[in-house]
């Protein structure tokens, strides 16, 4: 017999057992006790059959009221989700076993099931983080609840990725407003702001320094595409800037161009104060025009 005839009959066999099994789980969807049930979703369960498991266990859970066979079935099921990725749904049912049975000796893994579900669940840095905030705030109060739990190193070790993900997405805004379309005033603006947000959120992150200089280079070149009366301002604000970067990142590879950026601040203000000069010397002129005029008319 060659290897084709060989593999013909271990698929025919394979598939005639699934067909059974099918048929078997069938009837006892169909007509099969609650313990009957409750027996055989626990054996899926155990095989890591955890679609079968979690139909079952779906079933009968709501009909097992008042013994550890219903605690037991709900924690299982809610496991039966998770190993099947459906995270949002594990983090529901994980939540409720625990808000039912908080005194258990399984509510420890049941809370922190929850919020590692949400964890799982969490999207990449560069999508809406709103259900990451959620994940992070689980997080937090489950080591806040067990600070000596076997599971708290490894939820906050989640919990910094989770807050690394928040930074990223937060470097990555601010530096957008800075990219796009970035000679506008609202793009400075923006990015000035964006900026100084970050610094008050995450005052440790790795990002400051590049994200320091470039608030630097945004208000230097907001102060260049104001109106006039907004431009010594915003020359003197950029300078102050440089002094602040220079004082905090002295051997930073950005020094260069922040000094370069100093300098043409500089020259900036003494071509304002240069304008404000003659415009003060035009406003004295026009004054005594109109004084000599008004002698004039009076003689």
């Amino acid at each position: 017999m060659n290897k084709y005839a060989v593999w013909g009959i271990g698929f025919l066999l394979g598939l005639t057992f699934l067909v059974s099994c099918n048929k078997q789980f069938a009837k006892l969807q169909k007509s099969g006790s609650l313990t009957e049930k409750y027996t055989a979703a626990i054996a899926y369960y155990e095989a890591e059959d955890y679609y079968r498991a979690g139909l079952l266990l779906e079933e009968i859970a709501p009909l097992l009221k008042g013994d550890s066979t219903a605690e037991r079935a709900q924690f299982y099921h809610a496991y039966c989700q998770f190993f099947q990725r459906q995270f949002q749904l594990s983090s529901y049912q994980f939540k409720t076993f625990y808000a039912t049975y908080n005194n258990s000796p399984l509510a420890e893994e049941a809370f922190y099931m929850y919020a590692f579900s949400l964890f799982k669940d969490a999207p990449d840095y560069n999508l809406d983080q709103s259900s990451t905030l959620t994940a992070i705030d689980a997080l937090q109060t489950f080591i806040n609840t067990y600070p000596d739990s076997k599971y708290a190193p490894v939820s906050t070790k989640n919990l910094q990725d989770l807050r690394e993900r928040l930074e990223k997405k937060a470097y990555e805004k601010a530096m957008l407003y800075y990219k796009t379309n970035g000679v506008t005033i609202a793009n400075f603006l923006a990015a000035t702001v964006a900026i100084d947000n970050f610094e008050r959120d995450f005052p440790d992150s790795k990002y400051l320094e590049e994200m320091s200089y470039t608030r630097l280079t945004s208000m230097y070149e907001l102060a260049e595409v104001s109106i006039f009366k907004k431009q010594r301002e915003r020359y003197m604000k950029a300078m102050e800037m440089f002094e602040k970067f220079r004082d905090k990142y002295p051997t930073s590879t950005y020094l260069k161009p922040a000094i370069k950026i100093y300098e043409n601040a500089q020259k900036g203000l003494e071509k304002v104060a240069k304008i404000e000069l003659e415009i003060e010397k035009e406003k004295k002129q026009l004054a005594a025009d109109s004084s000599s005029t008004t002698l004039t008319k009076v003689q």
